[in-house]
């Protein structure tokens, strides 16, 4: 059995559609789409940490699924 691997990403968001946000990862400057019913609480230039289970395709945009996403500060 595969465990799971709880992982972090802090991102802005570029584009809100209605179940998935399209986010500019902070780290390494990369578009990734995000997964998630809560989606459409978010608007552009909104700063996110998204926590998510590690696993990302190797699609383009690269795609995770979201267990949680939080506007965040800085």
């Amino acid at each position: 059995m595969e465990t799971s691997n709880n992982t972090t990403m802090c991102a802005t968001v570029c584009r809100v559609q209605r179940c998935c946000l399209c986010v500019c990862d902070h780290c390494t400057n990369q578009e990734v789409l995000v997964h998630s019913n809560c989606a459409c609480r978010f608007h552009v230039g909104d700063r996110v940490c998204i926590h998510y289970n590690g696993v990302m395709t190797r699609s383009i945009p690269p795609q995770i699924t979201a267990a949680c996403i939080e506007r965040i500060s800085c």
